[in-house]
């Protein structure tokens, strides 16, 4: 043989001997896992003991399934957001063998094609990057399977603890392998899903004030990451389309298939599977109910009220046809609440209080809701309990028990138990049903409480109980199983008659107070007047501080807790604030379609009402509505030996004395900051423009100017709380006509009022007459202004007192 043709020889011998080598090192699996203890199920796995890693018997390739992750053990911080029970990342994923490797790909399901060509389905796979989440080793294997070690993508950082740590400016955080590993009791296999869970500890430098908070060791946070890997439904489930007035939340992928006269989104409602036995019948049981599972460790009388409040549901099914259809029971002990197989209610204990939430593990191809997992926080019910007691003044002899107070934040809690669960039914917020007599558990309710004619709080209507009308409505389009009938007709009846009966549904952005405009959908309002129950609502909050002191107290409180009393019922009118002030510049409308109704449009907010509407958010900057009664400033002193100030408390520029004009600053803040919101000023702008007979900037400027600046205030600490309005007002102004989100038009007219300012401040004579200290302001004041339309710049230093806590109320 010629050399030349004798290398090539050698080298393919010598490699096909590597290779068989290679081949005879990867064990069988049975070999390979003779001494592992066996969890089989939809992915069977192995555990080693001794070195504590998990190794995942694949044997299914190509084959899509979903991956969620989770946060078993959280850190019990609100402001970080990294809670127990957190829902993480939801993918629809499927292993892939390369040579001796396996991909874990996420599918990218946004873009598709529905169309039967292969070709161009293809087409669309290969146009928009999927995501290899991570690449495991096969370390033996069969004809049909293959072993990977699972460990190392299950100790990592997949829930994104450590970036969420980061981007909440709490310091700089990674994971340390050698104090994280593989937490055998909650790693489980079971037919349809299989559930894996590890224990990982993060280490950190410059831990920031909410960790501190929270941690065992600020430098050292351990926590539980769970992976489920679970089996995609069948295909006997139905989509159910999608419409903007439905009260669902939308599930949405794009088809690049769809016919050119056609829309390419393809838009689902997420609901969970279910299906009458009869379908011929008005009333019929399910093929298979919905069952939602409570956390056992919530306490009494909490677990009740949770459980009552989720049971309301079932009235929502009876009224679409369904007997028995939602169902609610205790978690079983031998069950995990991460298993993907359960829908969850889970109690949860943060630092603070904080918000509620449900989520969903959510088929994205098909909107069908496989997990429901709802979060409430535990210290919500204690929040409501101390609004009630800062409103009712109960304890006379110091040590009356309150079971009414407690009654009713039991209410509140029934509503949030029910207003989550709405969420993992699917259900979107609807902010305008307060406006239909409290027409819904997705709306955000704040307490309906007055004072009867002994001067004894009312909370008889403090929280609505059961079902609204509209919650009934949104179940009947979701839910309802239509047998043989045309569902498109049968769910356009449903809207139709939602419009006869005057509900409304407008939902979270276009419910905000900064920037949002329609008028009926607020958050934690009551009502269908915003204006007339702002004026209400600081009513009840005069009545409340004149009678607040010391029977705000149990007897062996200390007098400084009286502070943490003082702010929410201080503040009890802010969130009626962010209601009215939406009317101001305000546009009337729905999420219509066309050809459904006679079209409604957008309709400017009518003059007259945008006019009560300033009239009320005026009325808080009354010195009468800002100052602090006498009788609380005597009684309230610096905190107590072995007391601080929380996040709960006002902190103001007094040292440790309680600063009588703090509250004051902070709610005027609160009113102008809405008030002269440059998205709303942009609007009456144009909407004073486009009609003579409109609400206009300058009705809103000159009387707000009128109002602020020609204030007689007598007495002299209403002198003192009007000059801070007015300094408040004049900066505001001020940074809103240099504000590169403002109209050119609209800063024209706001540096008239400025200019208008100074001339009525230093007019011939104006100081005559009037005290040194009242001199000394306007004085300041006008240079102030001065300087500013000259430099551009406002000379002095100011920084705003930081608001206390509101929502979640």
């Amino acid at each position: 043989m010629q050399k030349s043709r004798l290398l090539p020889y050698i080298l393919c011998t010598l490699l096909g001997a590597m290779i068989t080598q290679a081949h005879a090192a990867i064990k069988s699996i049975d070999e390979f896992t003779d001494k592992l203890n066996h969890f089989p199920g939809y992915y069977s796995f192995f555990a080693d003991n001794h070195s504590g890693k998990i190794y995942l018997d694949v044997d299914k390739f190509k084959q899509p399934f979903l991956l969620q992750h989770s946060l078993p053990y959280g850190v019990g911080s609100n402001d970080i957001g990294l809670d127990r029970g957190q829902l993480g990342g939801t993918y629809m994923v499927q292993f892939e063998r390369f040579g001796d490797k396996v991909m874990l790909r996420a599918l990218n399901t946004y873009y598709q094609a529905s169309s039967h060509n292969a070709a161009e389905q293809q087409s669309v796979k290969e146009a928009f990057a999927s995501s290899v989440l991570h690449g495991f080793k096969v370390v033996a294997e069969d004809n049909d399977s293959v072993l990977v070690d699972y460990t190392p993508y299950l100790l990592t950082d997949v829930h994104g603890v450590s970036r969420t740590l980061a981007a909440r400016k709490q310091g700089n955080f990674s994971l340390d392998s050698a104090r994280s590993a593989v937490f055998m009791p909650r790693s489980k296999a079971f037919v349809d899903n299989t559930e894996l869970e590890a224990l990982l500890t993060f280490k950190g430098k410059n831990p920031g004030e909410y960790v501190r908070q929270v941690s065992a060791d600020p430098h050292v946070l351990t926590v539980h990451q769970h992976h489920s890997l679970v089996r995609l439904p069948d295909s006997n489930y139905t989509p159910r389309k999608f419409h903007p007035q439905s009260g669902f939340w939308s599930i949405e992928h794009k088809d690049y298939s769809a016919p050119l006269s056609e829309s390419m989104f393809v838009r689902y409602i997420p609901r969970h599977r279910l299906a009458k036995k009869d379908p011929t019948q008005a009333v019929s049981e399910p093929v298979k109910p919905i069952i939602y599972y409570l956390d056992p460790g919530v306490p009494e009388p909490v677990k009740t009220a949770l459980l009552e409040g989720a049971q309301w549901w079932d009235e929502a099914f009876v009224a679409a046809g369904y007997k028995n259809a939602f169902q609610v029971k205790m978690l079983p002990a031998h069950a995990d609440p991460m298993d993907i197989r359960y829908n969850v209610i889970q109690w949860v204990h943060r630092a603070t209080r904080g918000w509620s939430y449900g989520a969903s593990v959510i088929d994205p191809r098909t909107g069908e809701i496989i997990k429901g997992h709802v979060t409430l926080g535990s210290l919500r019910v204690r929040q409501d309990i101390l609004i009630a007691q800062a409103l009712a003044a109960p304890f006379v002899k110091g040590d009356e028990v309150t079971k009414n107070l407690h009654a009713m934040a039991l209410d509140r809690i029934r509503q949030l138990s029910a207003h989550e669960i709405g969420h993992t039914l699917g259900i979107a917020h609807n902010f305008s049903a307060s406006a239909k007599e409290r027409a819904s558990v997705m709306d955000y309710p704040h307490p309906l409480v007055g004072f009867d004619g002994q001067g004894k709080l009312d909370i008889t209507q403090g929280y609505a109980k059961g079902m609204g009308d509209w919650d009934k409505q949104v179940v009947k389009y979701g839910y309802s199983d239509f047998g043989a009938s045309d569902e498109a007709q049968a769910l356009a009846a449903i809207l139709a008659d939602n419009r006869a009966q005057g509900l409304e549904f407008i939902s979270d952005r276009d419910a905000r107070a900064q920037g949002g405009a329609h008028p009926t959908a607020h958050l934690w309002d009551n009502g269908n007047d915003p204006s007339a129950e702002l004026l209400r609502v600081l009513d009840v909050r005069k009545q409340a501080l004149s009678t607040f002191g010391i029977t705000n107290l149990k007897r062996g409180e200390a007098l400084s807790q009286l502070e943490e009393k003082l702010v929410p019922l201080y503040l009890f009118h802010r969130f009626q604030v962010e209601s009215a002030v939406k009317l101001i510049g305000g546009v009337d409308y729905d999420y219509e379609v066309r050809g459904e109704q006679p079209v409604k449009g957008a309709q400017v907010v009518p003059k007259a009402q945008q006019q009560q509407a300033l009239a009320a958010m005026l009325a808080t900057l009354e010195v009468s509505a800002l100052q602090i009664p006498e009788s609380i400033l005597a009684i309230l002193p610096p905190k107590a030996y072995g007391e601080s100030k929380t996040r709960e408390s006002v902190y103001g520029r007094t040292g440790l004395t309680f600063d009588a004009m703090a509250l004051p600053e902070v709610s005027v803040n609160h009113t102008l900051k809405l008030l002269f919101n440059s998205q709303r000023l942009n609007r009456i702008s144009q909407q004073g423009a486009r009609s003579p007979s409109a609400f206009s900037l300058d009705d809103l400027l000159s009387q707000t100017y009128s109002h602020v600046f020609d204030n007689k205030e007598q007495q002299v600490m209403g002198k003192k709380l009007a000059q801070r309005v007015q300094f408040l007002t004049a900066k505001k102004l001020a940074d809103l006509s240099i504000s590169d989100q403002v109209d050119p038009e609209v800063q024209a007219q706001l540096r008239f009022y400025l200019t208008q300012l100074v001339g009525d401040y230093t007019q011939s004579g104006l100081f005559n007459d009037v005290s040194k200290g009242e001199s000394a302001f306007k004085q300041f004041l006008s240079e102030q202004v001065q300087y500013f339309l000259v430099s551009g710049q406002w000379p002095v230093n100011y920084k705003a007192i930081k608001t206390p806590p509101g929502s979640p109320i």
